[in-house]
Order: C-alpha cells, then sequence, then structure tokens
C-alpha cells in the first residue's frame, strides 16, 4: 500500500475543502485533498450550481409559454414554445463541468495533490483511501493536520425512503421527463426553489408543509410576495399537512391535515426535500470520539475541534449550512496551520432563497434585534416605486434596513424582489464595516437600478425618503 505524508490533509473537495486547499497551497502548505466524486462537492455538482441553472431554464420556458399564450405588455408574440429536456440537462451538466474542472485545475496549479477515492479516518493523524467501487484501500495518508469538510447529505423520512417515485433535491436536478403530477415534501427553499421550475416547466405541483405557512425560517413580511407568486403560478400549498408515506401501491402520497383528515395526493413523482444534515456516517468519524452538538462536530471561532490538531469547516459543522461559510471557514483554517493569525467571527453571513421572487437576508432581523432587547429604527423601500423594478417587470417586493436606534449603525438588510440576490454582497459589506444609515443614505446610487431602494431604505429610516 502507497504511504503519503503531508502537512495538511483536507477531507472533502466541497466548497470548504477545495477554498482551504487551494489557499493553503499559495501559502506553501504541503497539501492533500481526498474526493471521491468530483471537485465542488454537493455545491457545485448536486446542488447551488445544477438548480439555479434548472431554475433560470425553467424561467424561460415560462416566460415564453406566457407570450404565446397571450399578447405580452411588451408587445412581444410568439408561437408554442417547448422545451427539448435533454439539451437542458446537457446544457447544465456542461456548467457543473466547466466549474470542477476548473476547481482542479486551480488545485493542481497551486500544487495540492488531488486523491480521488473514499476516505477512512483510522486515528487523528491517519486515513486510508480506497477507489470508487473498490473495498480495499490504495492509498495510506498521514499528516500533521487534519481538515474534516465532508458536507452534507438530504434527510430521508424513515416512512418515505428514497427510491423509486421518491426522489431527493440531486435526482430532481437531472430529470429525464417532467412529471405530471409531482408532490414536494417541505416548504423550506430548497422545496420551493425546485417546486417553482418545475410549475414553470409544467409540472402540476402540490407541496406539503407540515408548519401552517411556507418558508418557515423566514418572516412573514418577507414570505408574503413568494405566496402571492406560487398562487399565481397555480402552485396548490396543503399547509399545517403531515405526510404519512406512500400508499400500498407505492403511487400516492398518505397525507394528514391539522383536523386530522387524512387524503391521498396523486404523484408521478415525490421530491422530499425537508432538510439536510451533517455527514458524519460511512467515514470513521467515529474514530476520532470528537465532541458534537447534535448532529454536528463541535468547533472553537477557528474551527479546531475537541482534538489537537484536528479541524471541521461547513455543513459538517451545522447551521447555517451555506456555501460561502464553508468557503470562508476552509480559507481560515489554511491560513491558521500556514502560521497566520485568524479568528471566525462574521459580522454577518447572508442567505439567499432562489424562489420567485427571491429572499434575501443579511445580519438580524426586526425581530432578532426585539429578541436581542437592541432597540432599532426599521424601514423598508418598496419596488413597486423604483424605476428600474419597472423596467424588468418586477415590482414585488422590498428592500428593509435594521439600525440600532442609538448610533443608526446597521445591523441587518433584508429584501425580496426579482434579482434581489445580487444585492447580497452590499448588505453584507455594510454590516462588516459598520456603516450608519447616514453612510448609505449619502451614498450615490447609480440611476436606474435596484439598488436605488437600499440608498431610499436608508433614507426613508432617517425620516426623509425621496421617492415614496
Amino acid at each position: 500500500m502507497e504511504t503519503i505524508n503531508t502537512t495538511l490533509l483536507i477531507i472533502g473537495g466541497g466548497p470548504g475543502g477545495y477554498v482551504a486547499g487551494i489557499r493553503a497551497g499559495q501559502l506553501g502548505v504541503p497539501t492533500v485533498l481526498v474526493e471521491g466524486a468530483s471537485p465542488g462537492g454537493t455545491c457545485l455538482n448536486i446542488g447551488c450550481i445544477p438548480s439555479k441553472a434548472l431554475i433560470h431554464a425553467a424561467d424561460e420556458f415560462c416566460k415564453a409559454r406566457s407570450y404565446a399564450a397571450e399578447t405580452s405588455p411588451l408587445g412581444i408574440t410568439s408561437s408554442a414554445p417547448r422545451i427539448e429536456l435533454d439539451r437542458t440537462v446537457a446544457w447544465k451538466d456542461g456548467i457543473v463541468k466547466k466549474l470542477t474542472g476548473g476547481v482542479g485545475a486551480l488545485l493542481k496549479k497551486n500544487g495540492v495533490k488531488l486523491v480521488n477515492g473514499w476516505a477512512t479516518v483510522l486515528d487523528g493523524k491517519t486515513v486510508e483511501v480506497r477507489p470508487e467501487g473498490s473495498s480495499e484501500a490504495t492509498v495510506r495518508i498521514r499528516c500533521e493536520h487534519m481538515l474534516l469538510a465532508s458536507g452534507s447529505e438530504a434527510v430521508e423520512l424513515p416512512f418515505m425512503p428514497f427510491g423509486g417515485r421518491v426522489v431527493s433535491s440531486t435526482e430532481a436536478l437531472s430529470p429525464g421527463e417532467i412529471p405530471q403530477r409531482l408532490v414536494v415534501v417541505g416548504a423550506g427553499y430548497i422545496g420551493l426553489e425546485l417546486g417553482t421550475a418545475y410549475r414553470k416547466l409544467g409540472s402540476l405541483v402540490t407541496v406539503v408543509e407540515a408548519a401552517d405557512r411556507i418558508l418557515p425560517a423566514y418572516d412573514a413580511d418577507l414570505v408574503k410576495p413568494v405566496a402571492a407568486s406560487l398562487a399565481r403560478l397555480g402552485v396548490e400549498l396543503r399547509l399545517a399537512t403531515s405526510v404519512l408515506g406512500m400508499d400500498e401501491e407505492g403511487q400516492r402520497v398518505r397525507v394528514r391535515d391539522a383536523s386530522g383528515v387524512e387524503s391521498l395526493l396523486e404523484a408521478d413523482r415525490v421530491l422530499v426535500a425537508v432538510g439536510r444534515k451533517p455527514r458524519t456516517t460511512g467515514w470513521g468519524l467515529e474514530n476520532l470520539m470528537l465532541d458534537m452538538e447534535g448532529r454536528a462536530v463541535k468547533v472553537d471561532d477557528q474551527c479546531r475541534t475537541s482534538m489537537r490538531n484536528v479541524w471541521a469547516i461547513g455543513d459538517l459543522t451545522g447551521e447555517p449550512m451555506l456555501a460561502h461559510r464553508a468557503m470562508a471557514q476552509g480559507e481560515m483554517v489554511a491560513e491558521i496551520v500556514s502560521g497566520k493569525r485568524r479568528h471566525f467571527a462574521p459580522a454577518a453571513i447572508p442567505a439567499v432563497c432562489y424562489t420567485d421572487p427571491e429572499i434575501v437576508v443579511a445580519g438580524m432581523s426586526p425581530a432578532d434585534a426585539d429578541k436581542a432587547g437592541i432597540e432599532i429604527v426599521t424601514a423598508n423601500f418598496p419596488f413597486s416605486a423604483n424605476g428600474r423594478a419597472m423596467t424588468i417587470e418586477s415590482t414585488d417586493g422590498f428592500v428593509r434596513v435594521v439600525a440600532r436606534k442609538s448610533d443608526h449603525r446597521i445591523i441587518g438588510w433584508q429584501a425580496v424582489g426579482g434579482a434581489v440576490s445580487e444585492l447580497a454582497a452590499g448588505f453584507t459589506q455594510s454590516i462588516e464595516l459598520g456603516a450608519q444609515l447616514e453612510d448609505i443614505a449619502g451614498t450615490i446610487h447609480a440611476h436606474p437600478t435596484l439598488g436605488e431602494a437600499v440608498q431610499e431604505a436608508a433614507l426613508r429610516a432617517l425620516g426623509h425618503a425621496l421617492h415614496i
């Protein structure tokens, strides 16, 4: 068996792992990265990137169909469009291949050794790696520092296991055909993003959610425009409803509403999207006997675990399970291993929900501030009063700012609307830099842009909005 010795060993080539590898290579740290599939992890291969590609394709198809159905306010008409799903999937796969290939090239460029295979941890200094499809290890790797970046996996319902008609987001992102009837279990961001895309592609979609509203992790004001959009699209919502499993024939979904009445939902496919959990089994993590917080590995503000020189980042360490959080943690760990002094203490981590319309949040909401006992000033500015939003036919939604009343220091932003995901960088940057309402209000924003709503929200919080 071949033995490799290295300073830093990274288990998992997702956003956290590959960024850690690239940064470690830049800093001259001998690094080995072990990945069983393609570099890029869930995000690039079966998550963030392919889902946004599918969402975009669905948006374009839905728009084209609307032009065929009736004359657009823009004066555009077209004949009945059709979609060649195999070409759509091939286009999506091409994007994924380009990005994962780019990651591999960057690792190589920076001197990181990529070992393709599945790692099994023996102890805090040693792993064995076996290639895909083999039961025998072919490489043993010994290291000074071990970085655990195994990511997460879809939560499977014990009474509705994956297989047959029941699929996870992974299978939903590579459809061979568009099902006539799709039942989505879970009205969180994954379920609604994919459910909306499938509805735009032609499926009859029913979303089942145990809570009494969609997107329960987001505040009600942000969710209202999304709920209205789902209604316009014809997505059926079954809220305060529990899923019991499939019927005896495995063709219909058994559900029970809040009053205890059971019914059956016809389904050609069932997408279970009830969340994700850290990937902690199947690769020897238990051999390290690390301190845990529930299902997640417990880490400090440098991503150190309870074992010396064993680090953990990303989804393995729990919420928020966001690729950009993992990237920031991976970069930090690489720098600490190289001898730099770093701590993971972001003022805010933005989160985006790619529904229709989109939702973006960064920092504290008014409810968060109230819970923390912070007296605030807050205001929103509606996109219905924004010229750019009108020109792109996307006037639903608003931008909201949250600032401390005592000094006007901005502690949070929220927005819902078309393309608001692109405002996330500015939101987070203003919080990180300690900006005050006056800073944003006094900054000249380009006209006409959606970003003007950011300035107007700050102006309104100060009591002198200009365009409302």
